[in-house]
């Protein structure tokens, strides 16, 4: 059987959707679910911000391959849940897919440890939903 993938999108796809989709793909093996998490950007820079490379380092993440990349309409068609932090991709998105928004992400270049932690509240939210419907 295949994962369903849950698609974390942010503008550059260096920091915030990074952090999601790292610690959403460790919590849901920890918790034997059977989900991936995959991120993407509207506007992706050249590289993951560096701080945020070594901050998932030290916690035992390792994103250093992580290339920052476009999201697709493809992608949010078949994503089993679709998460945006701090974008729009309503131009991209079919009318009838749900967006999850998660719009009070402080920015990860201002206060990385803020973000981090309330990305991974998130996360945990949302772990803790699928753990109830899987």
């Amino acid at each position: 059987m295949t994962k369903r993938t849950v698609l974390f999108l942010c503008p550059h796809n260096a920091a915030k959707s990074v952090i999601a989709a790292a610690y959403f793909e460790r919590l849901a093996s920890q918790n034997n679910l059977d989900f991936c998490a995959t991120s993407a950007g509207t506007e992706p820079d050249a590289a993951t911000a560096p701080a945020v490379v070594d901050l998932l380092r030290s916690e035992g993440l390792d994103v250093s391959a992580h290339l920052p990349r476009r999201v697709t309409c493809e992608e949010l068609i078949g994503a089993f849940r679709v998460v945006a932090l701090g974008c729009d991709v309503s131009d991209l998105a079919p009318p009838d897919k749900a967006i999850e928004r998660w719009n009070d992400i402080p920015p990860a270049n201002q206060n990385l440890i803020a973000a981090r932690n309330a990305v991974l509240e998130h996360v945990e939210q949302l772990i803790s939903e699928l753990k109830q419907t899987n």
